[in-house]
C-alpha cells in the first residue's frame, strides 16, 4: 500500500480532485489530503476527510505535536497536486511554505506530480512556463494541462485532465520511482517525441471502409509512458475511442494519408517517433459519393485497390530531424518458410528503422487486450525479449531502448 499525498490548490478544478482521490482509495492506497485555505471555498473540508478517512488541514499549526509539515512530506511515496494553480507552481517553484502544503512539497522525497488547471493566458505566460521549467529541472512531473471548456464561456489549454488519466499517470510514475533523488529520473525530460496509435480507414463510400482490428490501447500505453517520463509528447491517433492520455497532445486523423501528414509534421521537431499504428496497406481507387447499393443480380462490384504510402520506410529514409530513434511494429503470424522473428528481421532491414517492436498475432492475439508481449529488435542487432504484461510494461522497455541510443 503506497502513501499518497493529494495536494488541492484553490482552483475550480478542486472538485474534479475529489474523483481522483476516489481513485486512490479505492485502489487500496494511503492517502492524507492537504487542501489549500482557497481549495476550501470549492469543496469543504468534510467531503475530503469522508472521501479519504482522515482528518484535514490546512494550517502547519494544526496538531502541532505531530509536526504535520515535516512528517507529511517525509513519510510520503507519492506527491500528487491537483489542480496545481498559476500560484501554486510559483510557490513550489520559488520554495516558498507559507501553508501546509507548501511545507510538505519542501519536505517530500518522493516523487511530485503537478497536474495544472489555469486559464490559457495565465498557463502561457512567461512567468508561468519559467516555473514549470524549473520544477521539471528539479525532477518534478509537471503534466501539460488538456484543452478545452475552462470557466464561463472560454475555452483553451489549461483544462484539468480527466481524473482516471492523472491516476493512471501517478501510477505509473510510483511504479518507476520517478523523482528527485531517483536513480532512474526522467530520461526523456526536454525530448519531443511522437507516437502514432490505432488503425486506419480507407473509405469505399460514406459509410463502409477498409480497416483493421487496432485498438489503440498499445500506442496510448506508449504515450501515457513517455509523459510520465517527461517527454512533450503528440500522439496521432486513427479512428480510437480511448480518452485522452494526460498530459499529451492528441491529434485525431482517419487515413492513412491523414496519419502520414500528421506524423510527417511532428516528426520535424522530433527526438523520437514510434509508430503504433497500424495503417491499411491499401486504399480504393476512388472512393463512391454515395453509399454502393446492392444488385438485384446478386453480384458484387469490382475493387480497384492501390498500395498505401509506407510512412516507416519513409520516415526512416527522410529522418525529419538528424538523430531522431525511428521505432515500427510488425504484427506477424510466421508462416510454412519464416518463423515470426526471421520476418521481423527481414522488416526491420526492410523499413530501415532504428527498432522493431515484433509481435506474433497468431490466432488475433494482442489486438484489443490489456495484455502484450514482443519481441524488441534493433539495427545494432540487439534483441530483447518481453514476456506477457500489461502494454505499460512493453511501453517502458521500449521507451528504455529508445532513451539509451538518445545519449549515445
Amino acid at each position: 500500500m503506497s502513501r499518497v499525498v493529494l495536494g488541492v490548490s484553490g482552483g475550480i478544478a478542486a472538485y474534479k480532485a475529489a474523483e481522483l482521490l476516489r481513485r486512490f482509495t479505492e485502489s487500496g492506497h494511503d492517502v492524507t489530503v492537504v487542501p489549500t485555505a482557497a481549495a476550501l471555498h470549492f469543496v469543504g473540508a468534510p467531503t475530503w476527510s469522508a472521501l479519504s478517512g482522515k482528518p484535514v488541514a490546512t494550517e502547519v499549526w494544526d496538531h502541532v505535536h505531530e509536526v504535520p509539515h515535516v512528517r507529511i512530506g517525509q513519510s510520503a511515496d507519492l506527491v500528487v497536486v491537483a489542480p496545481a494553480t498559476a500560484d501554486l507552481l510559483a510557490k513550489a517553484a520559488h520554495g516558498m511554505a507559507d501553508d501546509l502544503l507548501t511545507n510538505t512539497l519542501l519536505t517530500a522525497r518522493c516523487p511530485v506530480v503537478f497536474a495544472p488547471a489555469m486559464h490559457t493566458e495565465m498557463w502561457e505566460h512567461a512567468a508561468t512556463r519559467a516555473n514549470v521549467a524549473t520544477l521539471r529541472e528539479r525532477g518534478c512531473l509537471v503534466i501539460e494541462p488538456a484543452e478545452g471548456r475552462l470557466t464561463g464561456a472560454d475555452s483553451g489549454k489549461g483544462r484539468l485532465p480527466d481524473p482516471d488519466e492523472i491516476y493512471d499517470v501517478c501510477v505509473d510514475v510510483l511504479a518507476r520511482g520517478f523523482g528527485p533523488g531517483s536513480p532512474s529520473r526522467q530520461d526523456l525530460a526536454g525530448r519531443q517525441v511522437v507516437v502514432s496509435a490505432g488503425g486506419t480507414r480507407e473509405y469505399l463510400d460514406p459509410v463502409r471502409f477498409l480497416g483493421n482490428r487496432s485498438s489503440g490501447r498499445q500506442g496510448y500505453a506508449l504515450a501515457r509512458a513517455a509523459a510520465s517520463r517527461g517527454a512533450e509528447v503528440t500522439l496521432v491517433a486513427a479512428n480510437t475511442s480511448l480518452p485522452d492520455p494526460a498530459g499529451v497532445k492528441v491529434v485525431r486523423v482517419e487515413t492513412t494519408e491523414q496519419l502520414r501528414t500528421e506524423v510527417l509534421a511532428a516528426a520535424a521537431s522530433a527526438d523520437a517517433v514510434v509508430m503504433a499504428a497500424a495503417p491499411a496497406d491499401f486504399r480504393p481507387v476512388s472512393v463512391s459519393g454515395a453509399k454502393i447499393k446492392k444488385a438485384d443480380d446478386g453480384s458484387a462490384p469490382g475493387l480497384e485497390l492501390i498500395q498505401n504510402p509506407d510512412i516507416l520506410r519513409e520516415l526512416s529514409a527522410t529522418r525529419p530531424r538528424p538523430g531522431a530513434v525511428i521505432v515500427g511494429f510488425a504484427a506477424e503470424t510466421g508462416d510454412d518458410h519464416s518463423t515470426v522473428l526471421e520476418l521481423g528481421r527481414a522488416k526491420l532491414a526492410r523499413k530501415g528503422c532504428d527498432l522493431l517492436v515484433v509481435n506474433d498475432v497468431s490466432g488475433g492475439a494482442v489486438f484489443g487486450s490489456a495484455d502484450n508481449e514482443a519481441v524488441v529488435l534493433g539495427a545494432d542487432g540487439s534483441e530483447t525479449a518481453v514476456p506477457r504484461g500489461s502494454k505499460t510494461a512493453l511501453a517502458h522497455v521500449i521507451w528504455d531502448e529508445v532513451a539509451r541510443r538518445l545519449q549515445d
